[in-house]
């Protein structure tokens, strides 16, 4: 019996998984189907006011009493999205699994289940449940806290754990093979800051090490718009609108498969003061996404579950009514009412 047991944890952990490869073109055309995603935002940032966490926040900050991937799958499933994509490692270098390579993770969290815990499995296990495609974001290193660092330490991590210092490319490819063979297939890796000063000379060797693990992970480079960087063109919405806003969108006559982020309140992360004072309304959200869809690109719409871990009472409302605009039916028994 245990022979049997190990024999398939070596087939589940099998490079590439016995995949066999399919065109780009397919790929795309896969995607575009998905049409409509949910972008989580979640990590230390959550617990510390802030959009960019530093990597130097107190691990145990991050105290989610009611963390249940389920009930976000279950809002996603609500409002029709077919895939989502969470933040497993953001600017701060922390990381939402127990990785082999660095004590800069979730076992760090110990008012998480004891550090016990492993948040990409119940995240990719909630997707698999509901029948929605598993997106992974990976951050790419950069500079991003310098203004909330205390001077001297502003060149510190830039993103990454402290034990990727002066290997950052090898420290990446050495996390993307747990992320590739330790989780069954991925359908989605969602790179931030692919041009950084630290390893974008290094990307295609990144791109490639993706492939040759899973070559059927479809590979966003966001705000590329080049498909020798990118298997999809990627538009930051909320970016692009104020530094780039005739490159905001695609073109209406847009040939290219593409993916529009956006977000459905204030911030990416969740915030005390600006998560839900300014929601779209389901109909902003029903309009843009049938914009993004008629110009080939899906909508990948960014929620932030707030300090508890889950979904917040608004923001759940809202997905119900983006559901139900969008004459999106559920067989699941129907949720308690939230009160506005």
């Amino acid at each position: 019996m245990m022979r049997r047991s190990i024999l398939l944890a070596l087939i589940l952990a099998l490079p590439a998984l016995a995949e066999e490869p399919v065109s780009a073109k397919k790929l795309q055309e896969d995607f575009l189907a998905w049409k409509f995603g949910m972008f989580i935002h979640f990590n230390v940032a959550t617990f510390n006011e802030r959009q960019w966490a530093t990597g130097c926040e107190d691990p145990a900050t991050f105290a989610p009493a009611s963390l249940d991937c389920n009930r976000w799958m279950d809002a996603a499933a609500t409002a029709g999205m077919k895939y989502a994509v969470l933040t497993i490692k953001h600017t701060g270098g922390w990381c939402l699994w127990d990785s082999k390579h660095t004590d800069h993770d979730i076992t760090a969290f110990k008012n998480y289940k004891n550090g016990q815990g492993d948040i990409v499995r119940e995240f990719v296990d909630a997707c698999r449940k509901h029948g929605i495609k598993v997106g992974l974001y990976y951050c790419l290193p950069g500079d991003f806290a310098r203004r909330e660092l205390p001077k001297g330490q502003e060149d510190k991590l830039h993103g990454l754990p402290p034990e990727a210092s002066g290997r950052y490319t090898e420290f990446i490819k050495l996390q993307l093979g747990e992320l590739l063979t330790g989780y069954g297939p991925i359908d989605l890796m969602w790179f931030d800051q692919y041009k950084n000063r630290y390893t974008g000379g290094d990307w295609q060797e990144i791109k490639k090490h993706i492939k040759s693990l899973q070559p059927n992970c479809i590979v966003i480079a966001n705000n590329s718009n080049d498909f020798a960087e990118t298997d999809i063109h990627g538009y930051e919405y909320p970016w692009r609108r104020v530094r780039q806003p005739d490159k905001a969108l695609p073109p209406e006559d847009n040939q290219y498969a593409a993916e529009v982020c956006d977000t459905i309140g204030g911030g990416w992360f969740w915030t005390t003061q600006g998560s839900q004072a300014k929601l779209k309304t389901a109909q902003q959200v029903v309009d843009m996404l049938k914009l993004c869809n008629s110009r080939r690109a899906n909508y990948l719409l960014n929620v932030g579950p707030d300090k508890s871990g889950l979904i917040p009472a608004g923001t759940i409302l809202r997905l119900r009514e983006i559901g139900k605009l969008r004459g999106e039916t559920s067989t699941r028994p129907a949720e308690p009412p939230i009160k506005k």
